[in-house]
This record gives structure tokens, C-alpha cells and sequence, in this order.
């Protein structure tokens, strides 16, 4: 039992370190070949979990080759969109100048409903309001509105906007993101005299924003809430 355990341990390990090389991508946006990667990994790794009889090696050795094949297909993709083409495939337009293409939507098996639900996902009710629509090579559409259909920004309607950056957690539960204070400029110094100014303990801090202006946002364990 305590073997079984050890060697899963082992595995769930190898496969954490094996994804972390591939890269950070959600499921959804996984490329053909990441995909098949990742489904034999999985396959691979549960062998000598199950049996204890089959050699460790006799899972991690071709996971590690698995990862090495995607790297080589990855490099190759980068210097080559002719290979990318081959593997991943093309971007098809399935909407192009507000007109349906029925025969893009056959090739890809998209049905009406299929398509109608992804208008909806981006927020899109009328199909009369969408210029293009692009099935990319991960599944996932990218859709342009009309200019008389889409949102009117700051920038259209001659309104100066300060940009503020992002905001970052800089306090979770009491405990300091230090990547965080140094991804908005930052330092411990800066935040622990906003604590004094404040009167606010490190321990009693749920969560606290900040961004690169400097502006903050402290929620207490309590509920209790304060902003700059």
C-alpha cells in the first residue's frame, strides 16, 4: 500500500514538472498535438500506478519523450507555418462581412445551434450585429461586431482616461506577495507604512490590491474595508 502511494507520488510529480515545460495553457486552448500529449501522459502515467509489478522508469521514460516529441513539434511549428498548418490546421471564417458561410460551417460539423451558442458566450444576442467570426485553431471563436453594433470606448468619444495598470493581491490572508508588490513597483517599505497609516495589523488583512499608481484597496477578516 505504502509502495503504491510512493509511486504515485512520484508520478503526479513527474507529470506536474512534464506540463510546467509544456507551458501554461487551459484545456480548452490546448493545440491538436498538446492535447494528444496530454491525453497519453495521462494514459501512460496511470500503468504503474495501477501495477505495482511495472517498473517506475517503464512510465516516466516515455512521458519525458512525449514532452521532448512536443517541444520538437512546438520549435518546428515556431519556423515553419506550413508544418503549424499540417498539424494544427487553419483558422476558418465562418461569418465573413455579416454573411454566413454555410460551407465553412459543414467542414467544420458547426451547427446553427452550435454557432448561435458561441454568439451568446461572447455576449452577442443578434446575429446582425456580427461582421466577422473566426473559428481558431484551438476551437475557440473570435468574433468582430459591426462598428455600429460595437461598444463606443473612451478613446472614440475624445475622453482622456489615466491608466492605472492592473491591480495585484498583495496581501492574501495575511501573507505578503512579494511578486506581486514588485510586479506594480512597489516594495515591502511602501506597504508596511500604508499598514501604519491605516492602523491595520498584517495578520487582520483577507486581501489587499494594489496597482502601479499606487492606489490600494484593503479588505479586513472582519468585513470592514478601506480604499485609496
Amino acid at each position: 500500500m505504502i509502495i503504491s502511494v510512493i509511486r504515485t507520488v512520484i508520478l503526479y510529480t513527474v507529470i506536474i514538472i512534464t506540463v510546467r515545460i509544456m507551458g501554461k495553457r487551459q484545456i480548452s486552448e490546448l493545440q491538436t498535438s498538446e492535447l494528444v500529449v496530454t491525453l497519453l501522459m495521462s494514459n501512460i502515467a496511470s500503468i504503474p500506478m495501477q501495477d505495482t509489478d511495472q517498473s517506475l522508469l517503464s512510465g516516466i521514460i516515455p512521458i519525458f519523450v512525449l514532452v521532448i516529441c512536443e517541444i520538437i513539434i512546438s520549435i518546428l511549428m515556431l519556423h515553419s507555418s506550413n508544418f503549424r498548418s499540417l498539424v494544427c490546421g487553419n483558422p476558418v471564417i465562418v461569418i465573413n462581412d455579416g454573411k454566413i458561410d454555410r460551407k465553412a460551417m459543414s467542414s467544420l460539423r458547426l451547427s446553427t445551434e452550435d454557432l448561435f451558442e458561441e454568439l451568446r458566450q461572447k455576449d452577442i444576442f443578434d446575429i446582425r450585429d456580427v461582421s466577422y467570426a473566426i473559428v481558431e485553431t484551438n476551437g475557440k471563436m473570435s468574433i468582430l461586431k459591426k462598428a455600429a453594433s460595437d461598444t463606443v470606448t473612451a478613446a472614440q468619444m475624445g475622453i482622456f482616461s489615466q491608466d492605472n495598470g492592473m491591480q495585484a493581491v498583495v496581501i492574501s490572508d495575511g501573507e505578503i506577495a512579494d511578486s506581486s508588490l514588485k510586479f506594480c513597483g512597489l516594495s515591502r517599505k511602501w506597504l508596511f507604512k500604508i499598514l501604519k497609516l491605516e492602523k491595520i495589523k498584517l495578520d487582520d488583512i483577507f486581501i489587499m490590491t494594489a496597482d502601479k499608481t499606487k492606489k490600494y484597496h484593503i479588505i479586513r477578516k472582519d468585513g470592514s474595508s478601506c480604499t485609496e
